[in-house]
């Protein structure tokens, strides 16, 4: 196993990179699509995924008590 792959900090990366590519591809579909129920499932979906990567990047900082 690499040693970059026994690291969590390496995995929390990669997950904070897909969750960004998510986010961006939704916001986009909210321009692309004219139905508002739609726009607003995609701009929910961008919210939240959002929250997320914010709990990555807090797990990364050690920022928060659970993550000492």
């Amino acid at each position: 196993m690499d040693s970059q792959e026994g690291d969590p900090r390496y995995h929390f990366e990669n997950v904070k990179r897909m969750l960004n590519e998510i986010i961006e591809h939704v916001r986009g579909d909210v321009e692309k699509v004219r139905d508002p129920k739609a726009q607003a499932l995609f701009e929910t979906t961008a919210e939240v995924l959002a929250g997320l990567t914010k709990a990555y990047d807090h797990a990364l900082a050690k920022s928060e008590a659970a993550w000492r």
